[in-house]
């Protein structure tokens, strides 16, 4: 895991609501590709002082994110993929490498 959305330590899905456009999941999708073409998943972890809000870029990510077995609290979040892209560095580390989308 490493790509995350900053923000306050707490209340991190209605910060990303009010200031990144995102929409609140009801549930999880219930795969990767489950996720609407041109949008990301972004899972947010609470880590009891704090919560992590992680970029599902892929498979894998989704995965470890949504394990069933984590029993910490979790809130999930569709954002424009581009935009979180941006955001979280995610587009810069691809490019630096040489890497595609």
């Amino acid at each position: 895991m490493g790509f995350y959305v900053a923000g306050p330590a707490r209340g991190k899905a209605q910060f990303i609501v009010e200031n990144i456009q995102g929409k609140i999941l009801k549930e999880c999708p219930k795969t990767y590709a489950d996720i609407p073409e041109g949008q990301a998943l972004i899972v947010i972890v609470d880590n009891g002082s704090f919560e992590a809000a992680g970029f599902c870029y892929s498979e894998a990510e989704f995965k470890v994110f949504t394990d069933p077995f984590e029993s910490r609290r979790r809130q999930y979040i569709l954002i424009n993929r581009g935009l979180v892209e941006e955001i979280t560095g995610y587009k810069k580390a691809v490019t630096s490498k040489g890497g595609t989308k």
